[in-house]
């Protein structure tokens, strides 16, 4: 029973992985596939991760797994914000779709 559930998890890992890769190739500027980038590792390698301790239960390498998954969540949103905001201040554009861009609402409050 639990194989089975471990089984479910990497398969949806592996499904978010590669709707995120197709993000990457499709979405149109850096940002939009900034976000498909994270979604991918923090729900598609987290859930990959998460079924491999189901698979070897608590032990050293349950334990390790466990860790890498606290340290994706707290370290990939931050990357995440970290490079957006590198990128906008370097000046790369937004797509001409986009509705709106807060930063440079922002910036214009400050000046």
């Amino acid at each position: 029973m639990i194989d089975a559930l471990a089984l479910v998890f990497i398969a949806a890992g592996l499904a978010f992985d590669v709707l995120g890769c197709l993000g990457m190739v499709r979405l149109p500027d850096v940002y939009n596939r900034l976000q498909a980038s994270t979604k991918c590792v923090t729900l598609g390698t987290c859930s990959i991760l998460f079924g491999c301790f189901l698979m070897t239960g608590f032990s050293a390498g349950g334990f390790k797994l466990l860790l890498c998954i606290a340290f994706i969540l707290l370290v990939s949103p931050v990357a995440a914000h970290a490079i957006s905001r590198g990128a906008h201040r370097a000046g790369i554009p937004l797509w001409k779709g986009s509705v709106v861009d807060m930063y440079a609402k922002d910036r214009e409050g400050e000046a």
